[in-house]
C-alpha cells in the first residue's frame, strides 16, 4: 500500500476492519448516501482536497487536519494515479463500524481502475449526521 494513503487511514474514521452489516438495508439512506459519495469522489478525483475536507462529516475533520488532509490526498492520488473507470461494487447500511461512534453510515466500495494502480479497492463511507444529511468519514484506497 502507498504510504500517504496509509496515513490517510491513520486520520479517518474508517478503519480497515469488517463492517458489520445490519439485518435490514435501509434503501433510501443507501441512495442518500451514495449519491452523497458520488458528488464528493468527483471532487477528490478533480483534486480538490481542500473542498473534500471541508465537505466531510465532522467525524473526519476532528480525525484529521485540513492541511495533512491535503499533503496526504495529494501524495497518495498523485501515486495511484488518474482515474480510469469506477465500477460501483456494493453499498451497505450499517449502525456500527470498528473504532467508530454508533450511528448511521453506509459502506460503499467501488472497484477502481487508476492509472499506476489498475485494480485498486476505494472503500467511502458516509454518516448521516443529526440534521439528516449525508457526509463522507472515511475514504480508503486499497
Amino acid at each position: 500500500m502507498n504510504k500517504p494513503i496509509a496515513v490517510l487511514l491513520a486520520g479517518a474514521v474508517l478503519l480497515a476492519g469488517s463492517v458489520r452489516a445490519q439485518d435490514a438495508q435501509d434503501p433510501a439512506a443507501v441512495a442518500a448516501a451514495t449519491d452523497s459519495a458520488t458528488r464528493w469522489i468527483a471532487m477528490v478525483d478533480a483534486g480538490k482536497w481542500g473542498e473534500t475536507w471541508d465537505q466531510a462529516a465532522p467525524a473526519l475533520q476532528a480525525a484529521v487536519t485540513k492541511a495533512t488532509w491535503s499533503a496526504s490526498m495529494d501524495g497518495g492520488r498523485k501515486a495511484v494515479g488518474a482515474v480510469k473507470s469506477r465500477k460501483l461494487q456494493s453499498a451497505t447500511f450499517t449502525h456500527a463500524l470498528p473504532h467508530a461512534p454508533a450511528g448511521d453510515y453506509v459502506v460503499i466500495q467501488y472497484a477502481t481502475e487508476f492509472a499506476n494502480k489498475p485494480q485498486s479497492m476505494e472503500t467511502v463511507v458516509p454518516m448521516r449526521l443529526p440534521d439528516g444529511s449525508w457526509k463522507v468519514s472515511g475514504y480508503y484506497v486499497r
